[in-house]
């Protein structure tokens, strides 16, 4: 899986306000499918920090777990199914709104 941050130079030719913007992230899976994620949030379960991931158009939330250095970032998926429940249980005490819809889940890169 490859992925890539939608950022840019921030300097003195930046002229447009950066307030509200939301930071998004490109995955490519094994079979070229190209999926842009909205980032809903970085937070740390028992020491690993995850990402959880608003695929565009879809209904359901990704969650990874999520190593960075200041150059690259590396998604890992959860394989695990007890530290899928308590991400998912994190993710929906740090950040869901009682009026969405969707569900959580991981990309499934085999289907």
């Amino acid at each position: 899986m490859n992925k890539e941050m939608d950022k840019h130079e921030h300097d003195e030719n930046c002229n447009h306000d950066h307030e509200g913007d939301i930071d998004v992230i490109y995955l490519t899976f094994e079979d070229d499918e190209e999926v842009e994620c909205q980032v809903l949030g970085v937070f740390e379960v028992e020491n690993k920090e995850y990402i959880a991931l608003h695929p565009a158009d879809e209904d359901e939330i990704l969650l990874y777990e999520y190593k960075d250095n200041e150059e690259e970032f590396d998604l890992i998926p959860i394989e695990d199914e007890e530290e899928l429940e308590l991400v998912s249980a994190a993710y929906f005490e740090l950040f869901d709104d009682e009026d969405d819809d969707m569900e959580y889940g991981e990309y499934d890169e085999e289907e």
